[in-house]
C-alpha cells in the first residue's frame, strides 16, 4: 500500500511533469487550424489533470484524518529503523507474492504524450468529433436550430443563409411571439453554440462568461434597458395601502381596536378583500399572521392578476437573460459564422457534379497547411504510388496498411500492413535483433515479435536438441571377449579395471 508521503511525492512529480508538458505543447508549432484545436484539447486535458492533482495534494496536506501526522511521527520517532525495515519487508513480501508485477515509471506516460504530439498518427489526428458540415471546427452546423426557428408561430420564414446572418437579432422579434416554443428554440441554440465553442476553444471559461452575461442582463432588466423589451415590460406594479406588523397582536380583538380605515389599508397592502364589518376585517387580517402564502379565496381579482403578471415578468426576464447569452456566444463564433455563410453560398452555386468533385478540395481547405511547392497533399500520410501521388484510400485499406504491427525484437519498430510485417522477418533489422539476442534467425521463430517469447522458445529448442543429440558415451556399443555387449562408457571402465 502506498504511503501518504509517497502519494505527496508522486503528485508533486506529476504536477511538475504536467507543467513541462503544457509548456512544450504551447511551444510546439501548429501548422493548421486542426492542429490548433487538437493542441488546445491536449492543453485542456493537462490543465484539468493539474487541477485534480493540486486538489488531491491540498487534501493530503490538510490531513483531516490525521494519517499523515501519524506517518511522519512513525518515521521520525525513536523506532525509525524498525519502521523502515518493516516497510521494506512488506515491499519484499509483495514482490515475492507477485513476481511479475512491474512498476511503470511516470516518465513513460509523458514520453508517449510527447510522441503523440511530435508524430500524430491517423487515430490521433481527430481528438474531437465534428460533423461533416462543421469541417472540424471551421463552420457552424445550425440546421437543427434553423428548423426550430422557421417553425415558430408568427416568425417570418427565411432561407438558411439569411438565418445565418440574423440568428442573433433576437431583439427584432416582438415579445408577443416569445412563447414556450421560443424558449425551446433559445435552449437549442445555446446548447449547440456552447457545445461548438467547447470543442474549438476548450480553454475558454464559458460558464463564467455566461454567468456574467446573465448578471448584466438582470441589471439591465431592472433599469429597463434590455434590448428588445419595451419599458413597460420591466416595470412592477406598486402596492396600495400600508403594511401592518402583526407580531404585536395576539388576537383579532386587538386588531379590531385599530378601526375600519387602518384595517382596510393593511388588507389592501396584502392584496386581500377589504370589505365587511370591523370584526370580519380583523379576523381576515389576523388569519394571515405567520403564513408564508396567502389563501387565494381571500385575495381580490386584482391581486390574482398582479401575481400572474409578476410571474409573466419573471418568465420574460429569464428570456432576456438567455438572449444576452446568445449575443455573447454569437460574438465568440463570429469568424466561424462568416466562414459558414461563405461556404454555404459556395456550395449552393455548384452543380451536383461539381459538389462531388469538390469534396477533396474542401478537405484540402480544412488542413490549410499545404505549401506552394510540389509536395502532394497527404493528410492521412498514405504511401506514394508510382506517379508520386498518394495511393487511393480504398487501396490503402485493401492491403491492410491502416493496421500497425509492432516488433519488440526490431526495437519496437512499427510495420504497416500484414505483407510488410511478414516480410520483415527475413530482413536485416529483424536478423540484427535476433543476433543481438544470441538467437539464430530460423523458421522456428517466425511470427515471434516479443523478446521474452523468443528467449523462452530458444531455451526450449536447446533442451530439445540436447535430448535428440547422439551421445557416444551411452549409445555406442562394444563387445568383450565373451560376447557381452556394453556401451562405450561401461567398456572403458571395465578395461581400465582389467576385468575384460
Amino acid at each position: 500500500m502506498e504511503t501518504i508521503l509517497e502519494q505527496q511525492r508522486r503528485y508533486h512529480e506529476e504536477k511538475e511533469r504536467l507543467v513541462d508538458a503544457m509548456v512544450k505543447e504551447n511551444l510546439h508549432k501548429k501548422n493548421s487550424y486542426r492542429e490548433q484545436i487538437n493542441s488546445d484539447q491536449r492543453l485542456k486535458y493537462l490543465l484539468d489533470r493539474y487541477v485534480m492533482s493540486t486538489n488531491k495534494l491540498i487534501d493530503l496536506y490538510d490531513d483531516k484524518d490525521g494519517q499523515r501526522k501519524a506517518e511522519v511521527a512513525s518515521l521520525t520517532g525513536p523506532n525509525e529503523f524498525n519502521e523502515f525495515y518493516s516497510r521494506l519487508k512488506q515491499i519484499k513480501d509483495f514482490y515475492r507474492r507477485h513476481p511479475n508485477e512491474i512498476s511503470v515509471p511516470m516518465s513513460v506516460e509523458f514520453d508517449e504524450l510527447a510522441k503523440a504530439r511530435e508524430n500524430p498518427t491517423e487515430e490521433m489526428s481527430n481528438l474531437v468529433e465534428f460533423t461533416d458540415e462543421e469541417g472540424y471546427g471551421k463552420f457552424l452546423d445550425l440546421h437543427e436550430c434553423y428548423e426550430k426557428y422557421i417553425n415558430l408561430k408568427g416568425i417570418e420564414k427565411v432561407d438558411y443563409i439569411s438565418y445565418l446572418s440574423m440568428f442573433d437579432q433576437l431583439y427584432d422579434i416582438p415579445k408577443e411571439r416569445k412563447t414556450g416554443e421560443y424558449r425551446k428554440y433559445l435552449n437549442c441554440l445555446i446548447e449547440y453554440l456552447c457545445w461548438f465553442i467547447q470543442r474549438i476553444k476548450p480553454l475558454l471559461h464559458l460558464d463564467i462568461l455566461l454567468d456574467d452575461e446573465a448578471r448584466k442582463a438582470a441589471i439591465e432588466w431592472e433599469t429597463d434597458s434590455c434590448p428588445g423589451w419595451p419599458k413597460e415590460a420591466g416595470s412592477a406594479l406598486a402596492n396600495v395601502g400600508a403594511h401592518l406588523d402583526l407580531s404585536a397582536f395576539s388576537s383579532w380583538e386587538e386588531l379590531a381596536s385599530l378601526g375600519l380605515d387602518r384595517l382596510k389599508s393593511a388588507l389592501m397592502a396584502l392584496g386581500l378583500k377589504c370589505g365587511g364589518t370591523l370584526e370580519e376585517r380583523a379576523q381576515r387580517l389576523f388569519s394571515t399572521k405567520g403564513q408564508s402564502s396567502l389563501d387565494p379565496a381571500l385575495m381580490t381579482k386584482t391581486t390574482k392578476g398582479k401575481a400572474s403578471k409578476e410571474k409573466e415578468l419573471l418568465r420574460q426576464r429569464d428570456l432576456a437573460m438567455m438572449e444576452a447569452q446568445i449575443y455573447k456566444l454569437s460574438e465568440i463564433v463570429s469568424d466561424q459564422r462568416v466562414a459558414t455563410k461563405e461556404n454555404v453560398q459556395r456550395k449552393q452555386a455548384r452543380t451536383d457534379g461539381e459538389r462531388d468533385d469538390s469534396e477533396n478540395e474542401e478537405s484540402e481547405d480544412e488542413s490549410g497547411d499545404e505549401n506552394d511547392d510540389d509536395v502532394p497533399y497527404n493528410p492521412k500520410n498514405l504511401p506514394l504510388g508510382w506517379d508520386g501521388k498518394p495511393i487511393p484510400y480504398w487501396l490503402y485499406k485493401l492491403h491492410g496498411l491502416n493496421i500497425s504491427y509492432n516488433c519488440e525484437i526490431c526495437g519496437n519498430f512499427v510495420y504497416k500492413g500484414p505483407k510488410a510485417f511478414q516480410r520483415h522477418f527475413a530482413e536485416w533489422r529483424h536478423a540484427h535483433g535476433m543476433r543481438c539476442l544470441g538467437i539464430p534467425n530460423t523458421a522456428h521463430f517466425a511470427n515471434v515479435t516479443q523478446i521474452e517469447d523468443a528467449l523462452a522458445l530458444w531455451e526450449k529448442l536447446k533442451v530439445q536438441k540436447q535430448s535428440e543429440r547422439w551421445q557416444p558415451e551411452t549409445e555406442e556399443e562394444y563387445e568383450d571377449s565373451q560376447g557381452n555387449v556394453v556401451n562405450r562408457k561401461t567398456y572403458e571402465d571395465l578395461k581400465r579395471q582389467g576385468l575384460l
